[in-house]
């Protein structure tokens, strides 16, 4: 099985590379550029705002927090208590449930957006950005939808664009031979229209779960497939969220010890989940995500449906079918449609051109809290694969670091001018 990311269009890359020579509009921004209009990009925006900073946002989409307004699907809630997903210098409403939906974490954001009077620029795809030694300044190419090329010149560039950029679409054999419906996960809304049918979901993480169950929930029959071995964990321990639990643990206890009690509590509450065709990794849950960026599931009911036989768990895949899918077991089963929960990746290496900050995958190079700064005014937010306190957190640093650059150079500006205003003054007539 092969698999790639899916980044910007063939038009939007012919319309830049024709000519490297630059003939459209030129933009010097006197501030930062901050690429991405999600949660880690606005974060930025707010902390900036604080500090009297000018920037601009950019994003290739018609709205903020894209792949939440237009890449979830309608059962979607935060898998953490709103008090881990906050973002900085403003609080969720009080009467917010611990758990928000997604259109209330919208609602969120879009007054977060308001209330520091932030306006991105939509409809503007980067192609390059790249850091001009000459100068000293980051050349960042856009191109909108209608085909027009702008260049913003700056002296900071934010990457914001986050873990989740883009889908990973595995090539699978004989799938363009199946002949009925294939989607991402990030296409599916609700099962509504999979009633009665015989569902394959491709990924066992939280979104495979979750549009399982979905499916359930709507009369269909879904099929699970797991390749690979999942940390299935309660949402929730006595009351208290398993995540919250976790975190305070680690302020007394090493992160071993932590996973091992974590373990512990699962197999308790949740039974043992191999038995259902679910092996668990070898390292713990918490550090397989602090190593890998695995996020363990937080079970909401999928487990439930599976020890029911509701949704059933197949092995990894062979090839498809007309009509059918084989398993490397040999078993074959006859499906109507098919739904890739094969997750996400970053697109930082289609655009930006750095090699030292970034990896080649498309994250810091140096793991979190020491990946939010690189050279030459070259900042990233929203990849610590620690969710969205990660991002803000980052956020928060990268905003005072330019805010204290710009304040000492403001300073030292007004200290030359007034050192120049008396000279002048004691200048004779």
């Amino acid at each position: 099985m092969n698999q790639y990311c899916n980044p910007c269009s063939p038009l939007m890359v012919h319309a830049l590379e024709q000519d490297d020579f630059f003939t459209g509009r030129c933009i010097l921004v006197n501030g930062p550029v901050i690429i991405g209009a999600g949660p880690s990009g606005l974060a930025v925006g707010a902390g900036l705002k604080q500090q009297g900073v000018p920037f601009v946002i950019l994003d290739r989409a018609n709205c903020i927090a894209s792949l939440w307004q237009n890449k979830t699907y309608d059962r979607l809630k935060l898998h953490l208590p709103r008090q881990f997903c906050e973002l900085p210098y403003f609080p969720f409403p009080e009467n917010f449930p611990e758990y928000p939906t997604k259109y209330q974490f919208i609602s969120y954001l879009e007054s977060y957006a308001k209330n520091f009077e932030i306006n991105p620029r939509f409809n503007e795809s980067v192609h390059t950005a790249k850091y001009d030694e000459t100068c000293g300044l980051w050349r960042v190419k856009t191109v909108s939808k209608n085909g027009s090329i702008t260049e913003y010149i700056c002296r900071w560039l934010v990457v914001a664009t986050g873990e989740n950029a883009e889908k990973v679409v595995p090539e699978f054999e004989g799938l363009q031979d199946f002949g009925g419906h294939v989607m991402h996960a990030c296409d599916y809304k609700t099962g509504e229209t999979y009633e009665g049918k015989n569902v394959l979901v491709v990924g066992c993480g939280n979104s495979g779960m979750e549009v399982s169950l979905d499916l359930c929930h709507h009369n269909a029959s879904p099929s699970m497939v797991v390749r690979s071995s999942v940390h299935v964990l309660p949402r929730e321990i006595l009351g208290k969220s398993t995540f919250e639990l976790g975190v305070s643990m680690m302020k007394w206890l090493p992160i071993e010890m932590v996973d091992k009690i974590l373990l512990v509590a699962a197999r308790l509450l949740l039974g043992n989940i191999e038995k259902y065709g679910l092996k668990k990794p070898t390292i713990g849950p918490l550090q397989l995500k602090n190593t890998e960026g695995k996020t363990p599931v937080l079970d909401i009911g999928a487990l439930q449906k599976i020890r029911s036989g509701d949704i059933k768990i197949v092995p990894g895949i062979k090839k498809f079918s007309q009509g059918k899918v084989e398993f490397v077991n040999g078993e074959i089963l006859e499906i109507d449609s098919v739904i890739l929960a094969t997750g996400y990746c970053s697109n930082v290496p289609s655009w930006l051109k750095e090699n030292e900050f970034f990896s080649r995958e498309g994250f810091p190079k140096s793991p979190f809290p020491n990946g939010w700064k690189g050279k030459a005014g070259l900042y990233a937010v929203g990849f610590t694969r620690k969710g969205l306190s990660g991002a803000s957190l980052d956020a928060i640093k990268v905003s005072q670091h330019i805010g204290k650059i710009w304040k000492e150079e403001i300073k030292q500006k007004n200290q030359s001018v007034a050192v120049a205003s008396h000279r002048r003054s004691k200048l004779p007539f």
